[in-house]
């Protein structure tokens, strides 16, 4: 009964009910002018032409496209309204500014260094090509001298942060799209408020919509309480509005300027198996990184802070200045994407990895929900030869969602694409491998909301490492994977070929 309450009195549950007030209020107001219904009616779906033609207008994905307009000439009353809350980010002009003048401030900070680019460029040109693509439309340069180490697990992941941490001097940075009170966010809170007390920095981001059923009301009070500067990223508010729709997805901690982590591990239980909510196993993917390329990530990280703060700082302050530069094999080079820009980098540096692939592309993904391009380029590959694999969660969290990957299996399969399914439990990881060369981790999912709706992070790494120590958990991962055949798609025929294709008519929306 607790529990229950629990969640009905939850902030998310409160906003629902409060937006659904709103849509009622709103139709009762329409049968209020009972007298006028000819000419609400017209206006209404005068609105909902514009809103079609609006949306045909724009620079889009057609996928994205269709999604809006089928139910939009379904419900022509309600459809123009329902996109002008839902459907269409207008950017309040504080908002707008600040990302002005962030970007400002980050292409101030971060430089390439042409020697880097010009090593890469000698060894590998499609490589350079990839990072040149990431510095002109993400703003983030490539970088050597940087010691990268991939893990496998999260519990691996987590004992090391609490190692790093343990070692902050200055300042320490955290940004995480999932916060959860347990005892994993409980032994980082306990290291970052004793290095308050010693005089170090800490700030700390987290994302409201994706902590609101976690955290208690107003948690960023509790945090500056404790001496941590906190932010709730776009905070739940009772408004129709879809700007709540672009979600701070990044995990991101930096410490000292000298440390990195990033990848799909979030701050909860779940994620380093203290809780096994999915099957037996939750199976995710970081990375730590050490050196020079950290610095992208500090940048990427004030640029969140002030853009959410609307504060302007010196990022110079906070740069590490390498006494002896770190002995390492390979490139690392961090990069972001947002939503409130034209240009999808998190789908674009995967498109490029599978177009540059020539004798395999090894893929781990909790969803595979995405455009007929990256199908197209995915089965592409697979018919020019390349050895193509995806491993998928073998347990859902989300039953649609779940539907909706595999009904896409039958299709990749007929073109040679090898599809996996996690046997254990839930996989989270988000990694690209390919040719035992490159390769890409971070938080960015093959699903519309990673590519079009929320800000993402990642890092493309070249001869590091971390390649091979990937690849080894990809191979192993394999073999205690179930390899999905045609004859397993027939066999789940009402969800693969009738629910998962209606579905997928909206999956730009989910």
């Amino acid at each position: 009964m607790r529990k229950i309450l629990h969640y009905a009195l939850n902030r998310a549950v409160i906003t629902a009910l409060i937006v659904i007030f709103q849509i009622g209020f709103f139709m009762l107001e329409i049968f209020k002018w009972g007298n006028y219904y000819v000419e609400i009616a017209f206006v209404l779906r005068l609105l909902s032409f514009g809103a079609v033609i609006y949306i045909i207008w724009r620079q889009n994905n057609p996928a994205v496209k269709l999604a809006w307009v089928v139910p939009i000439l379904l419900f022509p009353l309600f459809g123009g309204i329902m996109y002008l809350a839902f459907g269409h980010v207008f950017l309040p002009r504080k908002l707008r500014a600040g990302m002005e003048r962030t970007n400002l401030l980050i292409q101030e900070s971060l430089q390439q260094d042409e020697r880097v680019l010009d090593e890469v460029e000698k060894k590998n040109r499609g490589v350079a090509n990839q990072s040149r693509y990431i510095l002109e439309y993400a703003g983030t340069p490539v970088w050597d001298h940087t010691a990268a180490v991939y893990y496998s697990e999260g519990v691996d992941y987590w004992k090391q942060m609490l190692v790093d941490l343990e070692q902050a001097r200055h300042f320490i940075f955290i940004e995480f799209f999932i916060l959860c009170e347990g005892s994993m966010w409980n032994a980082v809170l306990e290291v970052l408020e004793r290095k308050v007390r010693e005089g170090v920095e800490v700030r700390l981001i987290y994302d409201d919509v994706g902590s609101v059923f976690l955290l208690p009301k107003k948690y960023y009070e509790t945090m500056e309480k404790k001496g941590i500067k906190c932010v709730a990223f776009n905070r739940l508010i009772p408004f129709m509005s879809l700007i709540l729709n672009n979600r701070d997805h990044r995990k991101i901690v930096v410490i000292d300027g000298r440390v990195g982590y990033t990848g799909g591990i979030n701050m909860s239980d779940e994620y380093i198996n203290y809780t096994c909510p999915y099957g037996d196993h939750w199976k995710d993917a970081g990375i730590r990184i050490e050196g020079e390329a950290v610095w992208n990530f500090t940048v990427m990280f004030l640029q969140m802070w002030n853009m959410s703060c609307y504060t302007e700082e010196d990022y110079g302050r906070y740069r590490y200045i390498f006494e002896e530069k770190p002995r390492a094999a390979g490139y690392v080079q961090p990069y972001v994407d947002t939503p409130l820009d034209s240009e999808i980098v998190g789908e674009n540096v995967y498109l490029n990895l599978i177009g540059y692939a020539r004798r395999y592309i090894y893929i781990f993904t909790p969803y595979l929900i995405t455009d007929n391009e990256m199908y197209t380029a995915l089965k592409l590959a697979a018919k020019r030869g390349v050895d193509v694999r995806i491993v998928t969660p073998g347990v859902p969290d989300k039953k649609m969602i779940y539907w909706l990957t595999q009904s896409n299996y039958q299709n990749l399969i007929e073109a040679g694409v090898r599809i996996y399914q996690y046997t254990s439990g839930f996989i989270h990881s988000k990694c690209v491998l390919c040719d035992d060369e490159v390769a890409t981790v971070g938080t960015i999912n093959f699903d519309y909301r990673s590519f079009y709706h929320h800000f993402e992070c990642g890092v493309f790494l070249y001869q590091s490492e971390a390649v091979m120590e990937l690849k080894r958990d990809m191979e192993h991962t394999f073999a205690v994977s179930e390899k999905i055949t045609l004859e397993w798609c027939r066999k789940k025929f009402m969800k693969t070929n009738i629910i998962g294709p209606f579905l997928k008519l909206f999956s730009p929306l989910l």
